[in-house]
């Protein structure tokens, strides 16, 4: 194994997760990003995470197949299920049951077949749209198991769970980005884009991008469905 310091960054191609492998580059992590293709509505998220893969340089980037549309409850995997265009109050439909816990598991294998110090994941309690594994309890819960379920943590060497935009808006996460020279013209961050690309501009996700990047006087580069 190299003396090389390794980080596992979970990669949808989004706004978040791209500033998050910027953010590990900057603390002098080598990078590994993962990527998921789990049945969601559109594969252009993916074409994205490998897009920010290449032009980042990390130094391997992987795409794990699941199918999580098998069990659906989701918007974003059961095309029979409309993603809301208006605001929503409660957990929204376009959660994904269990979807980081399944992540992380595997990010966490990765991690330790990779020598990895940390996982990298880019939730956030601010602009997190109702999500349970989005907040800063479950990131702990996730911690704590971790230590527990793998030979790292058993042998005194736990991995580190990193979530450095937990508590930034939206506006302050374009900002870290931009000063890293995130190249945002290459993200995704659209529940229903085009295959090739196109934000819908309604979604909730929409919805942040768009006031994160008028609040944080940044140039919002995504082309939005007119």
């Amino acid at each position: 194994m190299s003396d090389t310091r390794r980080a596992v960054i979970l990669s949808s191609g989004g706004l978040d997760s791209t500033t998050v492998i910027a953010i590990a580059q900057s603390q002098g992590y080598e990078c590994f990003t993962l990527s998921f293709d789990y049945g969601q509505r559109h594969r252009s998220e993916l074409h994205a995470a490998d897009r920010v893969s290449a032009a980042m340089g990390v130094r391997e980037h992987k795409t794990v197949v699941l199918d999580l549309a098998t069990i659906g409850g989701s918007a974003l995997t059961d095309l029979n299920i409309d993603v809301p265009e208006e605001e929503t109050s409660g957990i929204p439909i376009t959660y994904v049951p269990a979807r980081n816990t399944i992540f992380l598991s595997i990010a966490l294998g990765w991690a330790e077949v990779l020598g990895a110090e940390a996982i990298f994941i880019g939730i956030n309690a601010v602009d997190y749209s109702g999500y349970p594994d989005c907040r800063p309890e479950y990131l702990d819960a996730f911690a704590k198991m971790a230590t527990l379920a793998t030979r790292a943590g058993v042998e005194g060497s736990p991995l580190k769970l990193e979530a450095p935009l937990l508590n930034l808006s939206k506006a302050e996460i374009i900002q870290q980005g931009h000063a890293l020279g995130v190249d945002y013209s290459l993200t995704i961050s659209c529940y229903q884009a085009s295959e090739s690309g196109v934000a819908c501009g309604k979604c909730d996700s929409c919805r942040l991008r768009k006031a994160g990047f008028r609040d944080a006087k940044v140039p919002d580069p995504t082309p939005y469905k007119a």
